[in-house]
């Protein structure tokens, strides 16, 4: 009876081996196609040794490490790692890059804007001289308001003369009056001189342009195709 129980038992040993064989077999076998999907990395470290291994070499993260196919050519390379403090340059620097690219990429948008707007010199000019005209008729027109404002006050001004030993005896009417022509032709005064500095603005603003322009405008005309 013994005999048979025994007999019985050796068949699930040898399963059992069989299986662990089997998964060690599967494991191996994983293990290489995962290596030969990622590639072999290859380096020189400091001390001039040749390194290979089927990941990244801690020795060589100061510096490049190569990825080479099963049939030994270069897949890829990788740079060296950067520490937390290089990182942080080097994306300070990207952003650097990033920027003046945006700067230089709006700046030949404004040229191009430029060059469509104001073809030649004339029509720079003109355009100037539209500017102050508008400028300079707003201009006018409050100087008129702020003359007719003056011609109101006078007589109210005559007025307060008989008052003037004691302008509080003067009718408050009058008194309110003047007053409120006063800050009137105050206001026409700040607008005026708010003229005054947008024509220096405007002038400022097209001195600029002109400068620019004169080089576009060369430019141009020394382009192949673009000479007048």
């Amino acid at each position: 009876m013994m005999k048979s129980i025994a007999r019985r038992a050796a068949p699930s040993g040898t399963v059992l081996l069989q299986a662990l064989l089997l998964c060690l077999s599967v494991s191996t076998l994983t293990q290489a196609q995962q290596t030969s999907t990622q590639g072999i990395y290859t380096c020189v470290d400091a001390k001039g040794r040749n390194l290979t291994s089927d990941r990244p070499i801690p020795d060589c993260i100061d510096r490049e490490q190569k990825v080479l196919n099963p049939s030994g050519t270069v897949k890829a390379k990788v740079g060296p790692s950067l520490t937390a403090q290089e990182r942080t340059e080097l994306e300070a620097k990207e952003r650097a890059q990033q920027e003046e690219q945006a700067r230089l990429n709006e700046e030949k948008r404004r040229d191009r804007a430029l060059l469509v707007r104001y073809p030649n010199k004339g029509v720079h000019d003109t355009e100037r001289a539209s500017a102050m005209a508008q400028i300079d008729v707003v201009k006018q027109a409050a100087m008129r308001r702020s003359e007719e404002l003056v011609r109101q006050r006078v007589p109210l001004l005559e007025e307060m003369e008989f008052y003037k030993k004691n302008p509080a005896k003067a009718p408050p009417s009058v008194r309110r009056a003047i007053d409120e022509i006063g800050q009137s032709i105050a206001i026409q005064v700040r607008f005026i001189a708010d003229q005054d500095a947008e024509i220096k603005r405007v002038n400022a603003r097209f001195d600029e342009e002109l400068v620019r322009l004169k080089q576009l405008w060369s430019m141009q005309a020394g382009a192949p195709g673009k000479a007048r």
